[in-house]
């Protein structure tokens, strides 16, 4: 029997995403964000929510671009620091020992020692409680060669992305491969025509 939890955002994982930004005096900074993902296949589009308070809102609504640089799980203690701490009053590249580089295709900068970027333009954004959600989007992917299978896939455990579950307030990383998409469901339609013949009309 399933338990109720009441109403909480506890859709499991979440992805955590270093957005990077310019602010008014064109000084790099980013901040860490769970609430995320990409919101449109053509064009594609990526969406991030912040809260008006953070440093980086005015950033994204000012320059009307953002970067979203996706941490491995190596580097899990710098993207922590960036949620607890505000780039108003701390110089978060510095501390964490992070590089910038501008975007070539968007007004944001990218972190250097991340190794997989998505460069985004601003074109949309919707207020939806205390959140604003910044719809980008991607108008390049950016990525080490040391994270790709080949010259255009990614291999998913050299990216090792964090993940994050809101019920526990934990960082995770990602496990195994458990097989490839638009493959492996076919064997239960193969077993549902065999169970069921005449269903093949």
């Amino acid at each position: 029997m399933k338990r109720s939890l009441g109403s909480k955002t506890l859709a499991v994982p979440s992805p955590i995403w270093l957005i990077a930004t310019y602010d008014a005096n064109g000084r790099p900074n980013f901040m860490t964000i769970a609430w995320g993902g990409i919101c449109s296949s053509q064009p594609p589009c990526v969406t991030v929510s912040l809260r008006k308070a953070t440093y980086s809102h005015s950033a994204i609504v000012a320059r009307k671009a953002y970067t979203v640089n996706i941490p491995s799980s190596s580097q899990v203690a710098e993207a922590d620091f960036a949620g607890m701490v505000s780039g108003r009053d701390r110089n978060k590249f510095d501390e964490c020992g992070f590089t910038a580089t501008p975007s070539g295709v968007v007004d944001a900068p990218i972190i250097n020692e991340v190794a997989l970027v998505l460069e985004c333009k601003l074109i949309q954004t919707l207020e939806v409680g205390i959140h604003t959600m910044f719809i980008g989007e991607i108008v390049d992917v950016k990525a080490d060669d040391a994270v790709l299978r080949d010259e255009r896939t990614l291999d998913m455990q050299k990216v090792a992305p964090i993940l994050y579950d809101a019920s526990s307030r934990s960082y995770f990383g990602v496990g195994d491969g458990l097989g490839p998409g638009w493959e492996i469901g076919k064997a239960i339609g193969k077993r549902s025509l065999i169970a069921s013949p005449e269903k093949t009309e």
